[in-house]
């Protein structure tokens, strides 16, 4: 009997609460170390790009909700979300960064597996701020706020359908011809089929933007479906070494696997959430952001991929489409494989596409058209730094990867962008952080 050996490979380490500030605001500093250690734990717990965008949102949230109590620049969420409690002023004196930064933490803790690693994180960034001149009773008070707005946020999450889709994981694949299956080499089960059925934040329903049909599946040479499906085949075999560069350091795939003979190597690598949350890192630090400033943009742009992931796989299982790496090995060419692992759901619209965009229009009203800076987000997974002029130069090249790395057909590409542009917009329209 043949065995097959699966071994699990993470490049996660949990250290980047040690790693030394790079930002010239200690408090935001706080903020971009947190960020990172509860994405390093999403990447250890192989959480999927849409519970991962769900982490990060609440956790973001609830840091944004603490900090926003102590002056009147920029606005509360109540009101502004659907259900969104109404969260109390603290009634002591306390520091805002330390209750913001516990607010997230406890937040990230409440809705990932691996609490202990992120109680390791916790407890490190507490030393940070027992290591200033705050008092006992105003360090208590601190974490205490902190604990009662995360526990507010927290009881409004549960409410958002989330547990309830849990138990609706079953799927029955379509056999109808041009519909999606899954593919070599984990033949994986179809990922978050329900998601359409989350609370969204800010879009009126899943279906909101949806955008227009694929092309019509044909099998005929002559025909369009042909014609995009062929695009890709040849796009992966006359690959250039840019376009792979691309296509690698876009990939975000949360849980692949390489297969040896009977060995299966099955890697973890940050999410197309993480990937953005990373951005927005970088760029808040580049541009000197302060702390409540950092907050409001991490916030902002969990929200639109947040609903961009509800909006993209709303249309993924209703249009249901059949991968290119299906079609081509029955009708173009059965030995090619695509430069990427082609992740277990269907094809239309591409994910990255959506969210990307959605981050990059939000982000951009934030921080400007001509914003440009160098992306390091996958340098610990092996990958070289790259720079952008702009944030939107970022996101199209995010969206363009899928076909070079054989994943998505053009169309998927092109009507996810645009389908990201209108999340951004209507979360720019609906959200309102400065008053």
């Amino acid at each position: 009997m043949k065995k097959t050996v699966t071994i699990f490979i993470s490049a996660v380490c949990f250290t980047y609460a040690d790693a030394q500030p790079k930002t010239w605001d200690a408090d935001a500093a706080h903020l971009h170390r947190a960020e990172k250690a509860l994405t390093d734990v999403i990447v250890h717990d192989v959480f999927s790009p849409n519970v991962a965008s769900r982490i990060y949102a609440y956790a973001n949230i609830a840091a944004y909700e603490t900090l926003v109590k102590q002056q009147a620049v920029y606005q509360s969420l109540y009101r502004q979300l659907p259900g969104f409690p109404a969260i109390p002023a603290p009634g002591q004196t306390v520091s805002f960064s330390l209750s913001s930064v516990y607010a997230f933490l406890l937040t990230g803790k409440k809705l990932i597996f691996s609490e202990p690693a992120l109680q390791d994180s916790i407890n490190h960034i507490l030393q940070l701020y027992q290591g200033k001149k705050i008092t006992k009773s105003m360090y208590d008070a601190s974490l205490a706020y902190g604990k009662q707005v995360s526990d507010s946020i927290i009881r409004w999450s549960a409410a958002d359908q989330y547990r309830e889709t849990r138990r609706l994981r079953r799927y029955n694949f379509s056999k109808a011809e041009g519909k999606w299956i899954p593919t070599p080499p984990g033949y994986m089960a179809a990922v978050e089929p329900y998601w359409n059925k989350i609370r969204c934040f800010t879009l009126d329903s899943a279906s909101q933007f949806k955008p227009p049909p694929p092309t019509v599946f044909s099998k005929e040479k002559e025909s369009l479906f042909y014609r995009e499906a062929n695009e890709v085949y040849e796009a992966g075999r006359n690959i250039t070494e840019e376009q792979r560069n691309i296509a690698n350091f876009w990939d975000c795939n949360p849980f692949f696997l390489q297969v040896e003979g009977h060995v299966n190597f099955a890697g973890k690598k940050i999410s197309p959430s993480g990937h953005w949350i990373s951005i927005v890192s970088i760029i808040c630090q580049q541009a000197h952001k302060n702390l409540l400033e950092s907050s409001a943009a991490y916030t902002l742009a969990s929200i639109a991929v947040f609903d961009g992931f509800i909006s993209c796989w709303d249309e993924k299982y209703r249009s249901n489409l059949v991968r290119p790496e299906t079609y081509i090995n029955a009708h173009i060419d059965e030995s090619w494989r695509p430069l990427l692992q082609t992740p277990p759901f269907p094809e239309y619209t591409s994910g990255h596409s959506v969210i990307s965009t959605a981050a990059a229009v939000v982000l951009t009203a934030i921080f400007g058209e001509g914003f440009a800076f160098n992306d390091s987000s996958e340098t610990e997974f092996g990958l070289p730094t790259r720079h952008f002029p702009s944030i939107k130069a970022a996101s199209a090249e995010a969206a363009i990867s899928r076909l070079y790395g054989g994943i998505h057909y053009r169309p998927a590409i092109e009507n996810g962008q645009q389908q990201g542009q209108k999340i951004g917009e209507w979360v720019l329209k609906k959200i309102h952080l400065k008053g």
